[in-house]
């Protein structure tokens, strides 16, 4: 009876949860969610893309500059307005310069006394010297180190007070606020007799004489930028003309964002109009001689190529899975700038560019970000 009273109880809860237990036990292992590889990856295009597409931009002036003094003061002179155009060196402001004169003057007269102290001291140390050579008994080592010590600290004295000098006339000089190069006014921030502050904005200062634009290319294009022919900027204002341009710089690191690099272009400023700072335009160019021998071809690092037999293939990436896929290709014309692909791929897709001999059929990929480097 005790037996049966067990096995009866067993058929409760408690037997439900052994046997739910077991029935786990007996499930087979569920495969492990496969990590996504990180991988570098390109959009590709089109190389006449390049002769065919204008780049959006915004002019700048090469050198501007907010002015401010360095010392502060009561504003006695402002003879600039807005749109004076003015040469380096100019006059832009002064502040009443009065008590920096007085300061150098004060300087100057302690500096004065500073180096009659040091020419008795160095008389004096000359004299003690002098006996000593010539009477031993007269004098002493002591006295000498005594002289030689006041000569020194009266050194001393007058180069400190020398360096007082130059500061006192710097801030002196300083009362000028002068234009550091050629250019125009392009606002002012005070007014006449107001009493300035060290560092506060006076007065904006453009260089228009030469304009920058940066304009922002795409990955896929970018390393043909260097050797881009006959670049020319169209303003929105005066779409008519064409003003020359060259480049500048060419930036080394892509924007997060939209996967584009920054260039610099620089132009002078045309005879039929003036380009002013925060005119919009579209810059386009000529692409290299080597890109036009491959019109109609598009170009890939030779990283995202590898070769199984004879055939050449390349990793395209799914955007919509993350996966990957192997498809065969026609390979072209190689350059510096890569290698040309006639046939296999279209403008716009997606493939892999280095780590490619690690990738698998269908393996799940992460797009590395610049972050990721």
């Amino acid at each position: 009876m005790f037996r049966s009273r067990a096995f009866g109880w067993l058929n409760g809860p408690l037997a439900l949860l052994i046997a739910s237990l077991l029935a786990a036990c007996d499930e087979p292992p569920q495969p492990s969610k496969e990590r996504a590889r990180p991988v570098k990856a390109m959009q590709i295009g089109a190389q006449e893309a390049l002769s065919g597409r204008a780049f959006p931009g915004t002019a700048q002036a090469v050198q501007e500059v907010e002015l401010s003094f360095r010392v502060s003061g009561p504003l006695i002179t402002l003879p600039i307005t807005v749109g004076l155009n003015v040469q380096k060196g100019d006059v832009l402001a002064q502040i009443d310069p009065r008590d920096y004169q007085v300061k150098v003057r004060n300087v100057q007269g302690q500096l004065d006394d500073a180096k009659a102290a040091l020419t008795r001291a160095d008389a004096d140390l000359s004299r003690q010297q002098r006996i000593y050579e010539q009477d031993p008994g007269a004098t002493s080592e002591t006295a000498i180190d005594g002289a030689r010590e006041a000569r020194d600290r009266a050194k001393a004295n007058v180069a400190s007070l020398s360096a007082s000098l130059t500061a006192a006339r710097d801030q002196l000089s300083d009362t000028e606020l002068k234009a550091p190069f050629n250019g125009t006014v392009v606002a002012t921030y005070v007014e006449n007799f107001e009493d300035i502050r060290a560092k506060q904005a006076v007065a904006r200062l453009v260089d228009d004489s030469r304009i920058e634009m940066v304009i922002h290319i795409p990955e896929n294009l970018i390393s043909l930028a260097p050797d881009v022919r006959n670049v020319r900027v169209t303003f929105d204002s005066f779409s008519d003309h064409e003003v020359p341009a060259e480049i500048k710089e060419i930036g080394t690191e892509a924007s997060q964002l939209t996967r584009t690099y920054p260039v610099t272009l620089l132009m002078e400023q045309p005879e039929a109009f003036k380009v002013l700072p925060g005119m919009s335009g579209r810059v386009s160019g000529d692409p290299p001689e080597e890109v036009i021998a491959m019109q109609g071809e598009m170009t890939i690092p030779v990283s995202a190529t590898f070769a199984v037999g004879d055939d050449t293939f390349v990793w395209i990436i799914d955007l919509t899975s993350n996966t990957v896929s192997r498809r065969a290709i026609q390979t072209g014309m190689l350059t510096n700038v890569g290698i040309g692909v006639k046939s296999g791929l279209s403008a716009g897709e997606w493939i892999a560019t280095a780590g490619v001999h690690y990738l698998a059929e269908g393996q799940q990929v992460r797009i590395l970000s610049e972050s990721d480097n």
